[in-house]
């Protein structure tokens, strides 16, 4: 017969919250297959195992599962893990788990940690429908692009992103959903210097550029749905014309899309059109 494959969730910071019987199971089978043997190796060492692995990462995944699938298929079990988290949530491990379906082995998952549920049960944000976009492109313009195909979505939304583009992601997400979109950041999520912030995209940007969120470790990004945040009742023409008097239209539109929660460009043709500049 077939043996097993395990999909285990580890712990996404703290130690402490590896299930009880995550650590029955890695104790039992006979591979974990780790996207990160070293980083797998200190968690099995602190559980006082020394079961055997094997790599399976995202360079090798193809060739790995092909061997993997060969030792389950001789009645041996597996254990797949990521280096933190729910596998295959943004980490490798899709192929390996689809090729186990395709040849009638059990794939048996064990729940637990993982970021994106993590960040949205402490967010503040709707959680009755919601998306997980992974990572946005590295590149301004492509990321510019990928946001607003999302923008009008009314799921909330979650992303990671990296401590070296987090405040370029940030400011980007304020010009394509409006500094006033509701949102939460999560950093170091259940980590000794963890911090949780809820609060408009501006405000996040704000503070991560004045040092109130520290610019270390590793980000989850939830954003609150385009059609069930709350409208604003604020008369955004005659703000405009207002803040025209006194600044340059560039300048009023970015003051005034931090108060209203609308887009700076929007905000900006609008006030060309105010002032019958429309076809500037």
């Amino acid at each position: 017969m077939s043996g097993t494959l395990f999909v285990v969730a580890t712990p996404i910071g703290n130690l402490e919250d590896l299930s009880p019987r995550a650590r029955q199971t890695l104790a039992e089978v006979d591979l974990v297959a780790a996207e990160d043997t070293r980083h797998t190796g200190r968690l099995l060492s602190h559980l006082g195992l020394k079961t055997r692995q094997f790599a399976l990462h995202e360079h090798n995944e193809a060739r790995a599962a092909q061997v993997l699938i060969e030792q389950l298929k001789d009645g041996k079990s597996v254990a797949l893990v990521s280096d933190a988290g729910t596998p295959l949530v943004s980490d490798p491990g899709y192929r390996l788990v689809q090729a186990a379906h395709a040849h009638g082995i059990a794939v048996s998952p064990l729940p637990g940690p993982s970021a994106v549920t993590a960040a949205l049960s402490v967010s503040g944000l709707p959680t009755d429908r919601f998306g997980f976009e992974g990572f946005p492109p590295a590149k301004q313009a492509a990321r510019r692009k990928w946001l607003q195909a999302r923008a009008d979505d009314q799921r909330t939304l979650l992303f990671f992103e990296a401590v070296h583009r987090i405040a370029a992601t940030l400011a980007d997400m304020v010009d394509v959903f409006g500094a006033g979109r509701q949102a939460f950041l999560g950093r170091e999520l259940t980590k000794l210097h963890e911090q949780s912030r809820r609060a408009s995209l501006g405000e996040l940007l704000d503070e991560l550029t004045n040092g109130t969120i520290v610019s270390k470790g590793e980000f989850v990004i939830a954003i609150h749905g385009a059609g069930d945040a709350p409208a604003s009742s604020i008369d955004t023409d005659r703000l405009l014309t207002e803040l025209a008097e006194a600044l340059p239209p560039k300048k009023a539109a970015a003051i005034a899309a931090r108060v209203t929660g609308e887009t700076r460009n929007a905000l900006y043709k609008r006030l060309l059109e105010i002032k019958g500049d429309g076809d500037a």
